[in-house]
């Protein structure tokens, strides 16, 4: 549940991968760009089966009219090598008219993204659509795109098939993706009409409801340098989750009204958690959907500070809530956020429609309103600029909220304020134990129990006695366990016993570069551990992957 933690997932090797009784396999050659499941090559495709891509160059991808099963998906990956898409296309890669379908670039254990699209001039670098439903996409780089990096959504037409009532877009997943560069959002789900759409019909003009999503998760990405929002999800209406993503210089186009971290836009009804959101010209999140949603264990550094700074009018804030198109009496939850250096406010409320909501247990450190508010010609103080409440209309409780000019004060591990380990906790922090328990947030942004002491403690961490805040400790799944020693010199992974002694760790950039390779044999009939040298990497984030008989795991790690 965090950027460090582990994310588990199967390696589907194309040396490795177990099939049932009566799987098929197929295998794509770069010249065939067309992937159509109507088509005589590919008919007899069903659930279960898997198609490999060659490595290679390809211009571009369409698959379409594939169809899965639930619990049994058509799988989709590269095979031996890394796809490499560069293109004057319109997209780089589009799924149309597809169900049950994983697409994954877990092919080859030398990419840590087996497809990659490395230029899309005229368009977006992965479209989900054309009533394509139940689509899980990971480990895909994409760069350089003339729009979004990734659409996911069906907009309604004159057919009706995908009006809101005849068409839903079920569980949709992308996760442990790297998307940079792109000219608009980096991820866009679902429709951001959800009011509805005016669409030219014969000669009538005619009002569209587009269709619902239920079920998104989206985590564990990294986005970089998008041009509009890092990530918009609009018209998620329910199941919806957006957590664990690094979001870094979003919103570099300046373009107004497209400017966040994340948006969750109309329609929506979402938990946002344990996202790092560092140094965008945007607000960190925007929260303009039903209500009911969870803000929370966000890290948000520097929202808007790159953002015209000699004008304090053109505002950007931590967060950002607003009744676009709420749902009466509902409430929103704003918890245990770390809001630094924001340069307009910290929270700007300006819900009036939500009742019972709750803004607790956030760090805001230095908004660059207090002085604006306070010396300026404006009816606020300076400390409302940490959490501002536009109307007295507004029904929201202030909780516990550690508020401060500067960062010294607040007992963070480090004074360097770049990367989430800087805001992990020093014993002496004030922090500590001054939060009341939430029982629904019962983790923190690095998955440690909430609480561990008596109460929980603001912000985004909580305090961990038993482990110094120079290091970390992540049990993965399967019994394995990630040490990174204090001095930051190693990664030191616990093995438990299994039949096959042989390890396989590599480190990747979060480009897909691999930076290390280990491969090692162990004898112990007990647990054991295995250490990779760091001292030569570069500080910054990373990715890892560990293999270990039928084990597989993946995450990150940040090199100080």
């Amino acid at each position: 549940m965090n950027k460090c933690r582990t994310i588990l997932f199967l390696l589907l090797l194309l040396s490795s991968v177990k099939y049932a009784a009566g799987q098929t396999n197929y295998t794509v050659a770069p010249d065939l760009l067309t992937i159509d499941a109507k088509s005589i090559s590919f008919e007899k495709v069903k659930p279960g089966d898997t198609i490999f891509f060659s490595p290679g160059n390809y211009d571009h991808l369409l698959i379409k009219n594939f169809q899965g099963a639930p619990g049994n998906p058509i799988v989709i990956m590269n095979a031996g090598g890394a796809v490499i898409i560069d293109t004057d296309n319109y997209y780089g890669i589009s799924i149309q008219n597809c169900q049950y379908l994983r697409f994954t670039g877990t092919g080859d254990p030398n990419q840590a993204y087996g497809f990659q699209i490395k230029r899309v001039a005229n368009g977006a670098g992965m479209g989900i659509g054309y009533l394509s439903s139940d689509i899980e996409i990971d480990h895909i780089a994409i760069e350089n795109t003339f729009i979004a990096g990734i659409y996911a959504k069906t907009d309604p037409d004159c057919t009706l098939a995908s009006v809101r009532g005849t068409f839903t877009q079920y569980n949709t997943i992308i996760h442990d993706n790297y998307i940079s560069n792109t000219g608009n959002e980096g991820l866009y789900v679902g429709s951001s009409e959800y009011s509805g759409q005016m669409v030219q019909c014969g000669t009538q003009t005619v009002l569209l409801l587009p269709s619902l999503l239920d079920g998104v998760k989206i985590y564990n990405n990294t986005i970089k340098y998008s041009g509009w929002d890092g990530i918009q999800v609009s018209s998620a209406s329910k199941n919806c989750q957006i957590y664990d993503n690094t979001i870094l210089f979003d919103s570099q186009t300046g373009t107004l009204n497209q400017m966040s971290g994340i948006l969750i836009g109309g329609g929506t009804k979402c938990d946002c958690y344990n996202n790092f959101i560092s140094n965008g010209k945007g607000d960190g999140i925007d929260c303009l959907g039903l209500g009911g949603t969870r803000i929370f264990n966000n890290i948000i550094l520097n929202a808007g500070l790159s953002f015209i700074p000699s004008d304090k009018t053109q505002m950007k804030h931590g967060v950002y809530v607003g009744d676009n198109s709420f749902q009466n009496d509902s409430a929103f939850y704003i918890q245990f956020n770390d809001i630094i250096n924001p340069k307009s406010d910290g929270i700007r409320f300006s819900s009036i429609k939500s009742k019972n909501s709750l803004i607790a247990s956030n760090v805001i450190i230095n908004p660059g309103n207090f002085d604006y508010y306070q010396n300026g010609n404006t009816s606020f103080k300076g400390i409302d600029s940490y959490v501002m409440i536009q109307n007295s209309l507004s029904e929201v409780t202030l909780q516990n909220n550690y508020m401060a000019r500067n960062a010294n004060s607040a007992g963070f591990a480090s004074s360097n304020m770049q990367s989430p380990e800087d805001f992990k906790l020093l014993a002496i922090s004030p922090l500590i134990d001054h939060a009341e328990v939430d029982k629904y947030i019962n983790f923190d942004f690095s998955g440690s129990p909430r609480p561990i002491g008596l109460e929980s403690d603001i912000g985004a961490f909580e305090y961990n006695i038993l482990l110094p805040v120079t290091s970390e400790t992540e049990i993965l799944d399967d019994g394995i366990r990630l040490l990174q020693n204090p001095a930051h010199e190693f990664l030191i992974f616990s093995i438990p016993q299994i039949a096959d002694n042989t390890i396989y760790l590599d480190i990747y950039d979060l480009t897909g570069k691999k930076i290390s390779q280990l491969k090692t044999q162990y004898y112990s009939s007990e647990n054991t551990t295995i250490q990779a040298s760091i001292l030569n990497i570069s500080p910054g984030i990373y990715i890892y992957t560990i293999r270990a008989g039928e084990f597989a795991n993946s995450g990150k790690f940040i090199k100080k």
